[in-house]
């Protein structure tokens, strides 16, 4: 028996653009009383081939007329490949929408028993790939699939999945790399070390999402002035907090209480609905919810949880995220009623109120963050394995 274990050595979460590494390990693992092998009879185990490949999958539900042209089956895929038979997409559901090249581990691997022998798999992630999604109609997933097989037995696929994160706005490097190859070089100088694709995504993120750029909303209905709402900044990364204040002290129209909601917004891409009039799927995550009766200032603390995908657009779908604001006003006139106790003084509040809720969207950009911040808030297996 040929024990294949397969461990990403960087984590579950990548950002386009990056290196993924991989670390195979076949062994032959020692047994009380080894038994005769099939082709040799000192205990050795072989292993024809092995291979692996990087591919992401698209799989749509009812509600998504898939485009054939841009993408290929995965069943289709595995009979265009004639170079070899190594079929990576075979069983997958959906459709295949980035691979990259099959590179060969090893070929005729001989293993005595307790042998261990270990590759690493090494590939970058294209930076046009779009990101790890799992949406209403949509779906993009990644996997690292390992094909193997033994002499005269049927081909076994070991499927490391893992995450991928994309960064809008991400410049071209091989501008930036040309521009400094062709510059004179000075020999008494130090070369400083160029920038990695993963060192130019953090910087693009620490740029757009440290901006603090306060904007200020008047809220308002048919009758007047409800509240004055200040957002600190519009770009956020995975794990912050959206913070923002709330100003009653000037408003004209009483407001009862208010609710704040994070919101996701998936929109199918006009060529590929199946009906004409299909809206958009919207999904509620995170929620700020307070009674602002007789208040004069509040605040806005929402969390932006770690497992949810950054904005992104594809020929498919795009996702867009937004602040949902409920506010419940009422007509009635507040009269300060007060206890008969002077000591307490306490104001007693109205029985029943005639109510008006009003809503408002207000959009707001999300990016990703380090992958290893990802990493520890999914807790996401790294490890998989299989017995040949």
């Amino acid at each position: 028996m040929i024990e294949a274990v397969a461990s990403l050595l960087t984590g579950p979460v990548y950002l386009a653009g990056e290196n993924v590494e991989c670390s195979i390990t076949f062994s032959n693992p020692l047994v009380a009383r080894h038994t005769t092998s099939q082709s040799y009879s000192d205990g050795l185990e072989s292993l024809a081939w092995a291979s692996a490949q990087i591919h992401c999958q698209c799989s749509t539900n009812a509600k998504v007329a898939h485009p054939k042209s841009n993408t290929l089956a995965a069943e289709e895929l595995s009979i265009t490949n004639k170079d070899t038979s190594f079929a990576p997409c075979r069983g997958e559901n959906g459709h295949v929408v980035m691979s990259t090249k099959p590179k060969i581990l090893l070929c005729d691997l001989r293993l005595a028993p307790g042998e261990v022998k270990t590759y690493i798999y090494r590939e970058t992630l294209p930076s046009e790939a779009p990101p790890s999604y799992r949406g209403q109609a949509v779906k993009y997933s990644y996997k690292i699939t390992i094909g193997m097989q033994r002499v005269n037995s049927p081909i076994k696929l070991l499927r490391v999945p893992f995450r991928v994160l994309v960064v809008n706005g991400l410049p071209d490097l091989s501008v930036c790399g040309d521009s400094e190859d062709l510059a004179p070089s000075n020999p008494f100088l130090e070369t400083e070390e160029k920038e990695t694709p993963l060192d130019v995504s953090l910087q693009v993120l620490q740029n757009i999402t440290a901006r603090r750029t306060p904007n200020f909303y008047n809220i308002t209905n048919q009758r007047g002035k409800v509240v004055r709402f200040c957002l600190f900044k519009n770009s956020y990364k995975l794990g912050e907090d959206i913070t923002g204040t709330f100003d009653f002290s000037s408003t004209t129209v009483p407001c009862v209480q208010f609710s704040v909601t994070l919101q996701s917004e998936e929109e199918i891409a006009a060529d590929s609905r199946r009906w004409a009039k299909q809206s958009s799927a919207v999904i509620s995550y995170s929620k700020h919810h307070e009674v602002c009766l007789s208040l004069k200032y509040s605040q806005l603390i929402l969390p932006i949880p770690l497992h949810i995908t950054p904005a992104f657009t594809t020929p498919l779908v795009s996702l867009k995220w937004r602040l949902h604001f409920e506010f419940v006003t009422t007509t009635t006139p507040l009269s300060q009623q007060v206890s008969s106790d002077i000591k307490s003084n306490m104001w007693q509040g109205p029985g029943a109120l005639d109510i008006e809720t009003m809503v408002w969207n207000l959009p707001v950009n999300i990016y990703p963050t380090t992958p290893s911040q990802v990493a520890q808030g999914l807790q996401a297996q790294t490890k998989y394995s299989i017995a040949l």
